[in-house]
């Protein structure tokens, strides 16, 4: 179910979700490559040119789309709803001969358990924090829904896949800036608000959506469950404030915030690609694939951002046609304009 929402959010949408795909191509390429080699490769500016046709992503936008689409057939937005929807839309993709893009083994190995039937809370990887827990939550944020149910869309899409507290925090953190900034927040505001909300939700377990998930962790209850991963993306967003604090050098923003292989530094450092590049939205991204770390993931949030922020004025006309996927970005995107299935 997309909700109807007014005409200035849904440019914002559509923004967000083809920025997301825009910077996962970019940073495709790049992202098993050290920032010596994209520079000899792409110059000092990095990648800013789709290549290819279409321009390929890897599985962040096609996990988006699987999340995008639950979340399109869903009646209603409650755990017993989505969850299925979510299963069984995470397993097509692991079924698709189109899941040929280095997948995460972390969601690989969860979808083997769901494909066995097992309870999400069962078939989830405890211990697992990957990026792969947020990189794909950006539909939840485009949703005109309240705060509890976001928070709760976000953290079951993750803990799906990644059952650690921190990608359920990250993810969380994620939809939210996608939201402030799909609601018209300008972007040097959320690591203020993305910091309060941390500490407010600081010790907040989502029963309703999450059942017994903080059992298979080792915790001694739910909320000291949760405040693991929200202290975790705290300490990463105090990091985050002190990059901004510092003139940019231009160099690799891995270096300030982390490299992006998890939840909380591919949230902190595609943030700080977007706002070192507030107005400049293909830089932002260009930014995000020049980096050491999972520059695909960091970089296709950092679309996520700028696209949310500005709509599809951020980018390129031609690039719309041009992406891999672009049919089914379309159609969500419409989907979010208008309310129509």
């Amino acid at each position: 179910m997309i909700t109807t929402v007014t005409a200035s959010t849904a440019r914002r949408a559509a923004g967000s979700l083809f920025g997301l795909a825009y910077g996962d191509a970019l940073g495709k390429p790049t992202e098993f490559l050290t920032v010596t080699e994209i520079v000899r490769r792409y110059g000092p500016d990095g990648p800013r040119e789709l290549t290819g046709d279409p321009a390929l992503v890897t599985d962040d936008t096609q996990m988006a789309l699987a999340v995008a689409w639950a979340l399109h057939d869903a009646p209603t937005y409650t755990a017993g709803v989505v969850e299925p929807l979510l299963r069984q839309r995470f397993l097509d993709w692991a079924a698709s001969p189109e899941n040929n893009r280095a997948p995460g083994m972390t969601c690989l190995r969860a979808c083997g358990e769901l494909a066995r039937g097992a309870r999400w809370q069962d078939a989830t990887v405890a211990g697992s924090k990957g990026c792969g827990a947020n990189m794909r939550v950006t539909p939840v944020g485009l949703l005109d829904v309240d705060l509890d149910t976001m928070a709760g869309l976000a953290q079951l899409q993750a803990g799906l896949t990644h059952g650690h507290p921190t990608g359920l925090a990250a993810s969380e953190l994620t939809a939210y800036a996608v939201r402030l900034l799909r609601d018209g927040a300008a972007l040097p505001e959320l690591p203020g608000r993305l910091t309060a909300r941390a500490r407010e939700q600081r010790s907040v377990y989502r029963e309703d959506w999450l059942g017994d998930l903080w059992r298979h962790s080792g915790a001694g209850d739910p909320a000291g469950f949760v405040a693991e991963g929200w202290d975790e993306c705290l300490r990463t967003l105090d990091r985050l404030a002190a990059a901004l604090a510092r003139p940019d050098d231009g160099g690799d923003p891995c270096r300030l915030t982390g490299e992006g292989w998890v939840a909380e530094e591919a949230l902190a450092t595609a943030l700080l690609c977007a706002l070192r590049h507030p107005d400049d939205p293909v830089a932002a991204l260009a930014r995000g694939a020049t980096t050491a770390g999972d520059s695909d993931s960091i970089a296709a949030l950092a679309g996520a951002f700028v696209g949310a922020a500005h709509g599809m004025a951020a980018w390129p006309p031609g690039w719309a046609g041009r992406i891999e996927y672009a049919d089914q970005l379309g159609a969500l995107a419409d989907a979010f304009d208008s309310g129509v299935r």
